[in-house]
């Protein structure tokens, strides 16, 4: 039998419901999906944490599988050693105690951890697979450099939310080249920690359009009651948003108005002419929701995250990252990570300085979807045994 692949776990903190947790304690211990638990196919082989807190679950979980912790970065990748040994790579920079800027930004160190990641990839002359945590980073900068760098270096790269592996319901996959004219994203939760789950909900539809992806023109934010004047002018489509939030099952009776106080929305114009909305809608949906206009007709579905033990989409993403560890390939396109990090931070830009539309010629990001993603579930709603 070949050597099973071993993976550095590269974590800011490790606490209990925290990214950490519900990925990389399914790397150890399975993966609860709709059809039972699937054993892992790799090995978590080193970590390194970057924060200990009172919660910290990091200590007692390496002592009971045998992982060792380390003290940097480099030393998690050479297993204590001067050479690369590990065949993957898992970045989760998510959670912990750093820093939020004017612009509500959580300020984690993920182009810091992937500057030393590709140090020691650099430095030993080879590259092994990469998977960032959600989006790439909170400023584009730092985004397009980890995405220039993992090409530089031939690293197959991964990124990305949960969400894009959740349930629908209606089961909703588009066709590769099918024609869209218009689309809208429904969720829910802070414009930034939440903003990047729903810009994948909605761009891992709409990359499907005729044409391919081409990239972003131009992003406007939009709050409160000019979010519905942005409606009456025509700037999204409410039949389209009633349509998007109707597959919602966990939301109030009666009109959004009545039960979303402050509405936030992302107005966004693709350089093929497409046009795009997310509407944030605290207080009146805890869930995801998409629909997309072609010609005369409208589909919708509503992407469904079990968010409590034993948090199974997280499951479907881990499989996915496992697969590209096992394959080399990633199972979807990193661009689309790349490009909706640039657009929350155009939207929260535009937020910042007073709701303005900000034109954005640099994301001008192109590549084509996924033929097939390996892992995801069917159902409408999570097997109440996952």
């Amino acid at each position: 039998m070949p050597e099973r692949k071993k993976i550095a776990a590269i974590l800011t903190e490790y606490r209990p419901g925290s990214h950490a947790d519900v990925v990389v304690g399914k790397f150890l211990k399975g993966f609860p999906t709709d059809e039972g638990l699937l054993a892992p196919r790799v090995d978590i082989a080193s970590m390194y944490v970057d924060q200990f807190p009172d919660a910290d679950l990091s200590r007692g979980i390496a002592a009971e599988h045998g992982v060792p912790i380390y003290g940097s970065i480099p030393q998690a990748l050479t297993l204590g050693g001067k050479e690369l040994a590990v065949d993957g790579v898992l970045l989760i920079g998510e959670h912990g105690d750093y820093a939020w800027n004017e612009k509500h930004q959580h300020l984690y160190p993920r182009k810091h951890f992937m500057e030393q990641i590709c140090g020691v990839f650099a430095t030993n002359g080879r590259s092994v697979p990469i998977f960032n945590d959600k989006h790439l980073s909170y400023n584009w900068h730092d985004a397009k450099w980890m995405y220039d760098r993992a090409k530089e270096l031939g690293a197959p790269f991964m990124a990305g939310s949960s969400a894009v592996v959740g349930w629908r319901n209606p089961w909703l996959e588009i066709e590769r080249g099918t024609p869209m004219d218009e689309a809208v994203a429904v969720g829910f939760s802070g414009l930034d920690i939440y903003g990047s789950h729903t810009l994948e909900v909605l761009q891992c539809m709409v990359e499907r359009r005729a044409g391919d992806e081409t990239g972003v023109a131009a992003v406007t934010y939009r709050e409160g009651e000019a979010v519905w004047q942005a409606a009456r002018d025509g700037l999204f489509s409410r039949e389209l948003l009633e349509a998007a939030c109707a597959p919602i099952q966990n939301k109030p009776e009666g009109p959004i108005e009545q039960h979303c106080a402050d509405p936030a929305l992302f107005l966004i114009e693709y350089r093929d002419g497409f046009r795009a909305a997310i509407l944030m809608l605290n207080g009146y949906v805890t869930d995801f929701g998409f629909a997309y206009r072609s010609g005369t007709e409208i589909a919708a579905t509503e992407v469904y995250l079990l968010n409590g033990p034993p948090h199974p989409h997280f499951s479907y993403l881990s499989l996915n990252v496992e697969e590209m560890f096992l394959t080399g390939v990633p199972s979807y396109p990193v661009e689309r990570v790349l490009l909706t990090s640039g657009v929350l931070e155009a939207a929260l830009d535009s937020r910042h300085q007073g709701q303005v539309r900000l034109e954005t010629p640099y994301l001008d990001v192109c590549y084509t979807s996924y033929d097939r993603v390996p892992w995801r579930p069917v159902r409408p709603r999570p097997a109440t045994d996952a």
